[in-house]
């Protein structure tokens, strides 16, 4: 897969990552998150704030959804659930694994990883986004430092300039200050907010 281009013209993509039932409401997401649940039903509704705003501006916005089924889950994957006795969560065709707060439209990108953290191991992903110029993820979803750090820390190291929503993630492991500290320091990722369209829908070396 040929890297983005150093031009500073690329195009720019918010990408949702996981705003899904079983990560964001009901049970299992409020049985699984440490933090004040209403910070998961905060992070959802900024994250439809923005992608209506990037929709009204005509930027991208491209879907990734996560599926855990078993069938799905590699060894080091079912060993470490049966360990910590961890059951998987968004099913396949469950309400569990339907978007939350979000409906992508008819025309936009949905891409599916299979029990896996990184957007860019979903089929056709980073092809979808070479393919269409895209040189700039805005990312937004959850949890910042699981899913969305894998995919910003790919992002980076294959040449994509990243940027992320503080307001549109919350980190579930990790204190969400240290988690956009390190994406900051390690893979030089802009922070911004969501009601910053203008500087966040901006390609950084613009």
């Amino acid at each position: 897969m040929s890297a983005p281009t150093d031009a500073p013209t690329g195009r720019t993509a918010l990408v949702v990552v996981d705003l899904q039932n079983d990560f964001c409401a009901g049970p299992v997401a409020a049985a699984r998150y440490p933090g004040d649940p209403t910070r998961l039903a905060t992070v959802a509704a900024n994250t439809a704030r923005a992608v209506e705003a990037a929709r009204a501006h005509g930027t991208e916005v491209v879907f990734v959804r996560f599926i855990g089924d078993p069938v799905h889950q590699g060894a080091s994957w079912r060993h470490r659930d049966a360990v910590l006795g961890k059951r998987p969560k968004c099913l396949d065709g469950s309400w569990g694994a339907e978007f939350h707060a979000v409906t992508p439209a008819p025309e936009e990108a949905v891409f599916t990883k299979a029990a896996c953290f990184d957007a860019f191991l979903s089929e056709g992903f980073e092809a979808h986004l070479v393919g269409g110029g895209v040189q700039h993820l805005v990312l937004a979803g959850v949890f910042a430092d699981v899913c969305v750090d894998s995919t910003a820390r790919t992002a980076f190291q294959k040449g994509f300039h990243v940027t992320l929503l503080t307001d549109c993630t919350a980190a579930l492991h990790l204190p969400d200050e240290a988690i956009l500290a390190f994406m900051r320091r390690v893979y030089g990722a802009r922070v911004t907010t969501h009601d910053r369209l203008a500087v966040w829908t901006r390609h950084p070396e613009t």
